[in-house]
């Protein structure tokens, strides 16, 4: 069950037997999609890119919708000094009513001022509405139109330079902690049959690139933002009327979904993160299908653990650190079939616990002969949880958490390096360099995020360290350790290796021992 909280809802074909009811808050909105973004957000939330499906003999949806207009009918807020109250008790009562645990918010207030490091009411709000009420937020990180005017063409020579512009920050309330935030990767080139040998017209993008309207992080507190990206669109330059144009007056440059009018056309396009988000949440529903009393913060740590920067993107932002590349696309895009399931050569393990701060635990990995040795292998850990929030703190987050993989080491050595000790005891026993995995993105690019992602791959006979590696996870102090908070969180091991290796099969047979 997904909530859409947007624009209303209209009757479409597509929809029938997917939508179980259609609500506003407050109710003098009512719930038609006279605007007609919520219904072209329903179906991208639905069916994802109907491109993908078209050609299907039948279309999937991979959810039902509940629909909560809260907006105007020209798409302006009913009220934004009230919007942190609205958005709680839509989303509170579409939980309680409906049993909805995710939920898709393609709005932005342009008009909040942008502190660095800080977030507004709206998203604190989604913040805390994530963690009490165990439930996936996605909300779109915005659009910006990269130039106008005499610079317009600049959206072509400047690109991708000015995603990492100050006035492209992230919008309110997409820089929240604990919500999933989601950018967006262009489609293609945006030139259909019509313009590709139009020299008038110029793409920006190529495939899998970032699109040139999504913005860019880091949220509050410094994490990294967005989390993922998604499909959404791209841009094109045209000449002779000097202007970026997009979807949908050039429907190769969007997504196709769902029109809000269908008397007068069934599908149309669109562009921006609003449908990147949607798409995302399709995926996350995919999993909760299939993993129906996961947490929240598993389904975010598989969605994590299945992430990659396109090789497209890669070479696109070939020129920037690391650290930029995250601001604009977080830990990349989600394969969701990887994510949902294991396979022969390719393992993935995870578990679902507590820890109260200044606490830390040890999970054993079980490492078969198969992985230690035969050519190029890869191990991934990712983290999820979800910290208690306040704006009135210098620091947003109250708690902390990181992990560490160690391996070569007896297990209370382990034990005792990470423990708490007396004076009495003095230092804790070290544990060399060579026995820590040297996973990236290091622990100094990942420990502030409450998403994190981390890997590392060898390719040299690994035999040495022995057939148990160990995985420490920390909840470190925050201003929450003064109200003995027990902080959730899931963590996600994946073991790779090349295929034709039976590492499924071995493993399941020590776990079951």
């Amino acid at each position: 069950m997904i909530g859409i909280l947007d624009s209303g809802l209209n009757e479409h074909p597509l929809l029938n037997g997917a939508v179980v009811a259609r609500t506003a808050f407050p109710d003098e909105l009512g719930t038609a999609d006279i605007w007609g973004h919520g219904t072209r957000v329903s179906g991208a939330a639905l069916y994802g890119d109907l491109r993908d499906q078209l050609l299907e003999a039948e279309l999937q949806p991979a959810a039902r919708l509940v629909s909560a207009k809260v907006v105007q009918d020209d798409g302006r807020f009913f009220e934004r000094r009230t919007l942190p109250t609205q958005m709680r008790e839509a989303i509170s009562q579409l939980h309680r009513d409906y049993g909805c645990r995710i939920f898709v918010i393609s709005l932005g207030d342009l008009r909040a001022r942008y502190e660095s490091g800080r977030v507004g009411p709206w998203a604190t709000t989604l913040d805390e509405l994530a963690r009490e009420l165990d439930a996936l937020i996605f909300v779109a990180a915005g659009n910006r139109c990269p130039r106008n005017g005499a610079a317009v063409e600049q959206g072509v020579t400047h690109y991708p330079g000015y995603l990492l512009e100050t006035a492209n920050r992230l919008c309110e309330p997409a820089g929240g902690a604990n919500i999933i935030t989601v950018g967006a990767l262009a489609n293609g080139t945006g030139l259909g049959a019509r313009h590709e040998l139009d020299a008038h017209i110029v793409p920006i993008t190529g495939a899998l690139e970032p699109s040139p309207f999504s913005r860019s992080g880091p949220g509050a507190g410094g994490v990294k933002k967005p989390d993922f990206v998604d499909i959404g669109g791209t841009l094109v330059f045209d000449a002779p009327t000097a202007s970026l144009r997009s979807a949908p007056q050039i429907p190769e440059a969007g997504i196709i979904t769902l029109n809000h009018d269908f008397h007068r056309q069934l599908l149309t396009s669109g562009r921006g993160t609003s449908y990147a988000a949607p798409i995302l949440a399709n995926k996350a529903a995919q999993l909760l299908h299939l993993l129906p009393n996961a947490s929240a913060n598993l389904i975010r740590a598989l969605l994590a653990g299945a992430a990659r920067l396109p090789d497209e993107c890669e070479a696109r932002l070939n020129g920037m650190d690391r650290a930029d590349k995250a601001r604009i696309c977080g830990n990349g895009l989600v394969d969701v079939l990887r994510a949902a399931y294991s396979d022969e050569h390719r393992v993935v393990l995870y578990a679902e616990d507590q820890l109260t701060i200044d606490h830390f635990a040890v999970y054993q990995i079980p490492i078969p002969d198969e992985f230690q040795t035969n050519g190029r292998r890869t191990i991934s850990v990712s983290l999820a949880f979800d910290p208690p929030v306040r704006r009135t703190r210098a620091e947003y987050i109250g708690t902390k958490m990181n992990f560490r993989l160690i391996r070569g080491c007896p297990a209370q050595d382990v034990f005792d390096h990470f423990r708490s000790r007396t004076a009495e005891e003095g230092d804790p026993p070290n544990i060399p360099p060579r026995f820590k995995c040297d996973l990236r993105p290091g622990p100094n690019d990942r420990d502030s995020n409450t998403v994190q992602a981390a890997s590392k791959t060898f390719v040299r006979d690994t035999n040495h360290y022995g057939e148990e590696y160990y995985l420490v996870v920390r909840c470190a102090g925050g201003w929450a350790q003064q109200q003995e908070v027990d902080q959730s969180f899931a963590v996600v091991v994946e073991l790779e290796h090349q295929p034709g290796i039976q590492l499924h099969a071995r493993l399941q047979q020590r776990i079951r021992v």
